[in-house]
Protein backbone atom coordinates (compact mmCIF):
# COMPACT_ATOMS: atom_id res chain seq x y z
CA UNK A 1 0.00 0.00 0.00
CA UNK A 2 1.50 3.33 -1.03
CA UNK A 3 2.03 6.11 1.46
CA UNK A 4 -0.21 9.18 1.25
CA UNK A 5 1.29 11.71 -1.11
CA UNK A 6 2.90 14.71 0.54
CA UNK A 7 1.32 18.05 -0.28
CA UNK A 8 4.77 19.30 -1.24
CA UNK A 9 6.79 18.45 -4.34
CA UNK A 10 9.73 19.72 -6.36
CA UNK A 11 9.59 22.28 -9.15
CA UNK A 12 13.22 22.15 -10.20
CA UNK A 13 15.12 22.88 -6.99
CA UNK A 14 12.18 24.73 -5.41
CA UNK A 15 9.71 23.09 -3.03
CA UNK A 16 6.12 23.93 -3.97
CA UNK A 17 2.60 22.76 -3.19
CA UNK A 18 1.71 19.64 -5.20
CA UNK A 19 -1.43 21.35 -6.46
CA UNK A 20 0.63 24.16 -7.98
CA UNK A 21 3.25 22.18 -9.90
CA UNK A 22 1.17 21.26 -12.96
CA UNK A 23 0.32 24.92 -13.56
CA UNK A 24 3.94 25.99 -13.13
CA UNK A 25 5.14 23.32 -15.58
CA UNK A 26 2.38 24.43 -17.98
CA UNK A 27 3.72 27.99 -17.86
CA UNK A 28 7.19 26.73 -18.79
CA UNK A 29 5.93 24.85 -21.84
CA UNK A 30 3.56 27.62 -22.93
CA UNK A 31 6.67 29.79 -22.98
CA UNK A 32 8.93 27.41 -24.92
CA UNK A 33 6.44 25.71 -27.27
CA UNK A 34 7.09 27.87 -30.35
CA UNK A 35 10.88 27.34 -30.20
CA UNK A 36 10.79 23.78 -28.80
CA UNK A 37 12.04 21.96 -31.91
CA UNK A 38 14.82 24.46 -32.59
CA UNK A 39 16.00 24.30 -28.98
CA UNK A 40 15.91 20.48 -28.99
CA UNK A 41 18.27 20.40 -31.95
CA UNK A 42 20.56 23.01 -30.45
CA UNK A 43 20.61 21.55 -26.92
CA UNK A 44 21.42 18.02 -28.05
CA UNK A 45 23.33 18.85 -31.25
CA UNK A 46 20.67 16.78 -33.00
CA UNK A 47 21.42 13.64 -30.96
CA UNK A 48 17.82 13.57 -29.65
CA UNK A 49 16.88 12.11 -33.05
CA UNK A 50 19.12 9.08 -32.39
CA UNK A 51 17.63 8.62 -28.90
CA UNK A 52 14.13 8.69 -30.37
CA UNK A 53 15.07 6.33 -33.19
CA UNK A 54 16.27 3.76 -30.64
CA UNK A 55 13.01 4.21 -28.72
CA UNK A 56 11.09 3.39 -31.91
CA UNK A 57 13.25 0.28 -32.44
CA UNK A 58 12.54 -0.94 -28.91
CA UNK A 59 8.80 -0.36 -29.28
CA UNK A 60 8.13 -3.40 -31.46
CA UNK A 61 5.30 -1.45 -33.09
CA UNK A 62 3.67 -3.15 -36.09
CA UNK A 63 0.87 -2.37 -38.57
CA UNK A 64 -2.52 -2.26 -36.86
CA UNK A 65 -1.18 -1.41 -33.40
CA UNK A 66 -2.71 1.26 -31.17
CA UNK A 67 -0.08 3.63 -29.71
CA UNK A 68 -0.20 6.36 -27.08
CA UNK A 69 2.56 8.97 -27.02
CA UNK A 70 2.27 10.86 -23.71
CA UNK A 71 3.84 14.30 -23.38
CA UNK A 72 4.13 13.93 -27.14
CA UNK A 73 5.00 17.57 -27.59
CA UNK A 74 5.70 18.45 -31.18
CA UNK A 75 5.08 14.94 -32.46
CA UNK A 76 8.48 13.47 -33.39
CA UNK A 77 7.61 9.98 -32.12
CA UNK A 78 3.96 10.17 -33.14
CA UNK A 79 4.88 10.92 -36.77
CA UNK A 80 7.11 7.83 -36.94
CA UNK A 81 4.48 5.65 -35.25
CA UNK A 82 1.84 6.88 -37.68
CA UNK A 83 3.83 5.39 -40.57
CA UNK A 84 4.54 2.14 -38.71
CA UNK A 85 0.96 1.34 -37.66
CA UNK A 86 -0.51 2.17 -41.07
CA UNK A 87 -4.16 2.87 -41.94
CA UNK A 88 -5.44 0.04 -39.73
CA UNK A 89 -3.59 1.33 -36.68
CA UNK A 90 -4.05 4.37 -34.47
CA UNK A 91 -1.75 6.84 -32.76
CA UNK A 92 -2.87 9.14 -29.96
CA UNK A 93 -0.62 12.12 -29.26
CA UNK A 94 -1.36 13.32 -25.71
CA UNK A 95 0.03 16.29 -23.86
CA UNK A 96 -1.12 18.13 -20.76
CA UNK A 97 -0.08 21.42 -22.33
CA UNK A 98 -2.43 22.99 -24.89
CA UNK A 99 0.33 25.08 -26.49
CA UNK A 100 2.57 22.06 -27.10
CA UNK A 101 -0.38 20.04 -28.40
CA UNK A 102 -1.28 22.79 -30.88
CA UNK A 103 2.31 23.09 -32.11
CA UNK A 104 2.43 19.30 -32.57
CA UNK A 105 -0.91 19.18 -34.38
CA UNK A 106 0.06 22.02 -36.74
CA UNK A 107 3.48 20.50 -37.45
CA UNK A 108 2.16 17.01 -38.24
CA UNK A 109 -0.77 18.33 -40.28
CA UNK A 110 1.66 20.42 -42.35
CA UNK A 111 3.73 17.26 -42.91
CA UNK A 112 0.64 15.38 -44.10
CA UNK A 113 0.48 13.11 -41.05
CA UNK A 114 -3.29 12.67 -40.91
CA UNK A 115 -5.85 9.89 -40.90
CA UNK A 116 -4.63 7.59 -38.14
CA UNK A 117 -3.59 10.16 -35.55
CA UNK A 118 -5.67 11.94 -32.92
CA UNK A 119 -4.80 14.54 -30.28
CA UNK A 120 -5.83 14.55 -26.62
CA UNK A 121 -5.07 17.00 -23.83
CA UNK A 122 -4.48 14.69 -20.88
CA UNK A 123 -2.77 14.44 -17.50
CA UNK A 124 -0.49 11.40 -17.26
CA UNK A 125 -1.60 10.80 -13.67
CA UNK A 126 -5.21 10.12 -14.73
CA UNK A 127 -5.25 9.10 -18.38
CA UNK A 128 -8.76 9.35 -19.90
CA UNK A 129 -8.78 6.00 -21.68
CA UNK A 130 -10.41 2.60 -21.03
CA UNK A 131 -8.43 -0.32 -19.59
CA UNK A 132 -6.31 -2.58 -21.80
CA UNK A 133 -6.45 -0.76 -25.14
CA UNK A 134 -2.90 0.27 -26.12
CA UNK A 135 -0.18 -1.99 -27.55
CA UNK A 136 2.56 0.50 -26.67
CA UNK A 137 2.90 3.69 -24.64
CA UNK A 138 5.83 6.08 -24.94
CA UNK A 139 6.68 9.12 -22.85
CA UNK A 140 9.75 11.05 -24.01
CA UNK A 141 11.25 13.76 -21.79
CA UNK A 142 7.95 14.14 -19.96
CA UNK A 143 7.95 11.93 -16.87
CA UNK A 144 10.27 14.21 -14.92
CA UNK A 145 7.65 16.98 -15.15
CA UNK A 146 4.86 14.81 -13.70
CA UNK A 147 3.99 15.58 -10.07
CA UNK A 148 2.99 12.05 -8.97
CA UNK A 149 5.13 9.72 -11.07
CA UNK A 150 3.88 6.59 -9.28
CA UNK A 151 0.26 7.45 -10.11
CA UNK A 152 1.26 8.12 -13.73
CA UNK A 153 2.99 4.74 -14.05
CA UNK A 154 -0.07 2.95 -12.62
CA UNK A 155 -2.31 4.88 -15.01
CA UNK A 156 -0.16 3.81 -17.96
CA UNK A 157 -0.19 0.18 -16.82
CA UNK A 158 -3.98 0.18 -16.58
CA UNK A 159 -4.57 1.20 -20.18
CA UNK A 160 -1.92 -1.07 -21.74
CA UNK A 161 -3.02 -4.41 -23.14
CA UNK A 162 -1.51 -7.48 -21.43
CA UNK A 163 1.86 -7.93 -23.13
CA UNK A 164 1.93 -4.26 -24.11
CA UNK A 165 5.04 -2.25 -23.40
CA UNK A 166 5.90 1.10 -21.86
CA UNK A 167 8.97 3.02 -22.99
CA UNK A 168 10.20 5.97 -20.93
CA UNK A 169 12.84 8.08 -22.67
CA UNK A 170 14.26 10.54 -20.19
CA UNK A 171 17.35 12.40 -19.10
CA UNK A 172 19.13 10.40 -16.42
CA UNK A 173 22.39 10.22 -14.48
CA UNK A 174 25.75 10.05 -16.34
CA UNK A 175 27.84 7.03 -15.35
CA UNK A 176 31.20 8.82 -15.54
CA UNK A 177 32.21 11.50 -13.04
CA UNK A 178 34.05 13.65 -15.59
CA UNK A 179 31.09 13.48 -17.97
CA UNK A 180 28.78 14.34 -15.07
CA UNK A 181 30.77 17.49 -14.24
CA UNK A 182 30.91 18.58 -17.87
CA UNK A 183 27.18 17.93 -18.19
CA UNK A 184 26.47 20.07 -15.10
CA UNK A 185 28.49 22.95 -16.51
CA UNK A 186 26.66 22.68 -19.82
CA UNK A 187 23.23 22.43 -18.19
CA UNK A 188 23.52 25.34 -15.80
CA UNK A 189 25.62 27.75 -17.85
CA UNK A 190 25.08 27.03 -21.52
CA UNK A 191 21.40 25.97 -21.56
CA UNK A 192 19.97 29.08 -19.88
CA UNK A 193 22.15 31.25 -22.14
CA UNK A 194 20.84 29.44 -25.24
CA UNK A 195 17.30 29.70 -23.89
CA UNK A 196 17.70 33.45 -23.49
CA UNK A 197 19.27 33.85 -26.93
CA UNK A 198 16.86 31.68 -28.95
CA UNK A 199 13.61 31.59 -26.97
CA UNK A 200 14.08 34.77 -24.90
CA UNK A 201 13.51 32.64 -21.80
CA UNK A 202 16.49 31.71 -19.61
CA UNK A 203 14.35 30.79 -16.58
CA UNK A 204 12.41 28.01 -18.31
CA UNK A 205 15.63 26.34 -19.43
CA UNK A 206 17.10 26.73 -15.96
CA UNK A 207 14.02 24.87 -14.64
CA UNK A 208 14.50 22.14 -17.25
CA UNK A 209 18.11 21.64 -16.12
CA UNK A 210 17.03 21.49 -12.46
CA UNK A 211 14.16 19.10 -13.21
CA UNK A 212 16.62 16.68 -14.80
CA UNK A 213 18.71 16.65 -11.60
CA UNK A 214 15.61 15.97 -9.46
CA UNK A 215 14.45 13.05 -11.63
CA UNK A 216 15.03 9.53 -10.24
CA UNK A 217 18.21 7.80 -11.41
CA UNK A 218 18.18 4.69 -13.59
CA UNK A 219 17.83 2.08 -10.84
CA UNK A 220 15.28 4.11 -8.87
CA UNK A 221 13.01 4.55 -11.89
CA UNK A 222 13.33 0.85 -12.72
CA UNK A 223 12.23 0.09 -9.15
CA UNK A 224 9.27 2.45 -9.48
CA UNK A 225 8.16 0.63 -12.63
CA UNK A 226 8.50 -2.71 -10.83
CA UNK A 227 6.40 -1.37 -7.94
CA UNK A 228 3.73 -0.07 -10.33
CA UNK A 229 3.28 -3.62 -11.63
CA UNK A 230 5.38 -3.72 -14.79
CA UNK A 231 7.31 -6.90 -15.57
CA UNK A 232 10.75 -7.51 -17.13
CA UNK A 233 11.78 -3.92 -16.47
CA UNK A 234 15.15 -2.88 -17.84
CA UNK A 235 16.92 0.22 -19.04
CA UNK A 236 19.37 1.20 -21.74
CA UNK A 237 21.88 3.99 -21.15
CA UNK A 238 22.71 6.27 -24.06
CA UNK A 239 25.31 9.02 -24.39
CA UNK A 240 27.04 7.78 -21.24
CA UNK A 241 23.85 7.74 -19.18
CA UNK A 242 22.92 11.34 -19.93
CA UNK A 243 19.75 9.73 -21.31
CA UNK A 244 18.18 6.36 -20.57
CA UNK A 245 15.29 4.39 -22.03
CA UNK A 246 13.34 2.32 -19.50
CA UNK A 247 11.19 -0.52 -20.81
CA UNK A 248 8.48 -2.45 -18.96
CA UNK A 249 5.87 -5.00 -20.03
CA UNK A 250 2.32 -5.34 -18.73
CA UNK A 251 1.96 -8.91 -17.41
Amino acid sequence: MSEPQSNKTHFGYKTVDSTEKAGMVADVFHSVAAKYDIMNDLMSAGIHRIWKRFTIELSGVRPGHKILDIAGGTGDLAAKFSKLVGPEGEVVLADINASMLQVGRDKLTDKGVVGNITYTQANAEALPFPDNIFDCITIAFGLRNVTDKDAALRSMLRILKPGGRLLVLEFSKPRNELLSKAYDTYSFRVLPFMGKLVANDAESYRYLAESIRMHPDQETLKGMMDDAGFARCQYYNMTGGVVAIHKGIKP
